[in-house]
């Protein structure tokens, strides 16, 4: 229970902490719109009123709080202020995307909600414009037909519709032009869209600019309108609502009820943080137009392009992420990629994978399909943005670590190994790090190529200083061939693995995550151990489950996960 606590007990607080102010502004609106205030309008749309007004309240927090987690230069100075007082606290903004999409999901959530009612209340007030039969609904209806400044219905005619009154307001156009962003955001970040064609998920997801627009002038018109407090004086709704027919005349104790519109209110919720995402667009603006110098470019067999880069002023930890912009490739797009160079080292590296038409294109740029050596005044121009800080900043905060990656996800811990070599091997300076759990789980043979090279030069300089028992590796094959098999069988007695080269012999299948845990938290009593994980969800989630089970008074592992 208490490593459920380190692990995920700050997670949950905040968590309840937000659906704690839902909750509150749902039920406070609810009831604000019960008072007699609005008893008028109640008598027009009934409770479809409040649960108008009530989810509304809840869009404006939840669009103050969804820029936020994705201000990327922010984030990695809270990171950076916070880690000094707070690890635990540090390693929730890693988790930054994980409630960008719960806040996402809430804003479309009430956006329904929203919606609904509304559709309900212009139904509604069209049928008290259209009921001739002189019923309160119609008279409140007439009123303000020669002074507009006091209407409480906005449908001004019996001769218009609910459709021609939702394209030529204010509101109704806004929140359709709104709710079509929406839907076009959240269908383009699926996995599926995210994955296959991710183009279309950067580009869709830009009409975040057109549905903030919308959402600060939804409100301007003001249609949706109380009674006011002067006019409360004159017309007691409690007392005044039976004699609707004598309103107005003389003797009769009840003036003819006069309306207001609230003032709209999204805007200033919205408003800081606008402003902090403009500021973080013009750091990434300024950053772009930094000059990076590309020192070097590496095809490697398995269709892994690394860039050496190097910029004026630039300045990493280990594990952190940049994005890269090629115009040559698309003036726009940004991309996200590992550093896998090390703090030490006089340049910085990132391993790109072709996978898809952007890094297709990159590759191309960079003389990837043509057999002889581009020239330097030849490369592409490259835009860089960051570094940002991820959880693997805080793997030399831990005595033990275990590291844990899968394809491609390597390559933060690319960073972390090299880092290893300098602080260790090199430079001979002690770290607090005294073991660590290297495991690499792969799905094909070709994806060992680049790094087996640095893991080979790692193991022969550690052999060479009587250090092989700092750093423990296992490698893992999930996926073979039949052919492949019976190469490796004939080949399994030599010196090195047929595979990577190395003396650390390549195992086949999938991790026994119980028994490895159980072999760590054996061999270190009374230590907390780092858990490091870069690959995909499912992997994270097994590991998160051992982190909670093996965990006991004296052993605490601490999850961490890599994310973009």
């Amino acid at each position: 229970m208490g490593n459920f606590a380190a692990n995920e007990g700050l997670s949950i607080f905040v968590i309840l902490v937000w659906l704690g102010i839902n909750a509150f502004l749902f039920v406070h609106f609810y009831m604000a719109f019960l008072t007699p205030k609005w008893f008028y309008t109640r008598v027009l749309l009934g409770q479809a009123l409040s649960w108008a007004r009530a989810p509304a309240a809840c869009l404006n927090f939840n669009c103050m709080l969804i820029l936020l987690p994705v201000c990327r230069n922010l984030l990695s100075f809270l990171r950076g202020t916070i880690q000094c007082c707070s690890r635990t606290a540090a390693r929730q903004l890693d988790r930054n995307l994980t409630f960008h999409k719960l806040v996402a999901y809430m804003i479309a959530f009430h956006t329904a909600v929203h919606i609904v009612a509304h559709l309900f209340n212009f139904e509604f007030f069209m049928n008290a414009q259209l009921d001739q039969n002189q019923t309160i609904q119609f008279v409140l209806s007439q009123i303000g037909t020669n002074d507009n400044a006091s209407f409480l219905n906005p449908i001004r005619s019996n001769e218009t519709s609910q459709t021609i009154v939702m394209f030529t307001t204010v509101a109704g156009l806004t929140g359709v032009v709104i709710t079509l962003a929406l839907i076009l955001i959240i269908t383009s970040s699926t996995e599926v869209i995210r994955r296959s064609y991710f183009e279309v998920f950067w580009f869709t997801h830009h009409l975040f600019v057109i549905f903030f627009i919308g959402l600060v002038f939804h409100g301007f018109q003001r249609i949706v309108r109380g009674q006011t407090n002067q006019s409360l004086e004159t017309n007691d709704p409690e007392n005044c609502s039976e004699h609707f027919q004598d309103w107005g005349r003389n003797g009769s104790g009840c003036a003819v009820p006069e309306f207001a519109g609230n003032p709209p209110m999204t805007w200033k919720w919205v408003v800081g943080p606008m402003f902090l995402y403009v500021c973080e667009r013009l750091v990434r603006l300024y950053r772009s137009h930094q000059k990076v110098v590309i020192t070097k470019v590496v095809m490697h067999p398995s269709r892994t392009l690394e860039l050496q880069m190097k910029r004026k002023g630039f300045k990493m930890e280990v594990g952190q992420y940049v994005f890269l912009q090629c115009p040559a490739v698309s003036r726009l797009e940004w991309h996200p990629f590992t550093l896998t160079s090390a703090p030490e080292e006089d340049h910085f590296s990132a391993h790109i994978r072709i996978v898809g038409d952007w890094t297709e294109e990159l590759y191309k740029a960079c003389g990837g399909d043509r057999p002889e050596q581009q020239q330097a005044w030849t490369l592409p121009k490259i835009a860089v943005d960051g570094p940002f800080g991820t959880a693997s900043e805080d793997v030399f905060r831990y005595e033990v670590v275990m590291l844990v990656g899968a394809g491609i996800g390597v390559t933060p811990f690319a960073s972390i190994l090299k880092s290893v070599w300098y602080k260790r091997i090199q430079n001979q300076q002690d770290t607090y790090t005294k073991k660590i759990y290297f495991y690499w789980l792969c799905p094909e043979t070709e994806a060992f190529e680049w790094f087996a090279d640095l893991l080979q030069s790692l193991e022969k300089q550690m052999n060479e200083r009587d250090m092989g028992d700092f750093l423990s590796y296992n490698i893992y094959l999930t996926r073979w061939k039949e052919q492949e098999a019976a190469h490796f069988r004939v080949h399994h007695e030599a010196e090195n693995d047929p595979i990577t080269g190395l003396k650390q012999k390549t195992l086949y299948g999938k991790p026994n995550w119980d028994n490895e845990f159980s072999t760590i938290a054996t061999t270190h009593p009374r230590t907390k151990v780092g858990v490091f994980l870069c690959g995909p969800p499912q992997l994270g989630k097994s590991l998160e489950k051992q982190c909670l089970s093996h965990s006991e008074a004296d052993v605490k592992f601490i999850f961490n996960k890599e994310n973009f």
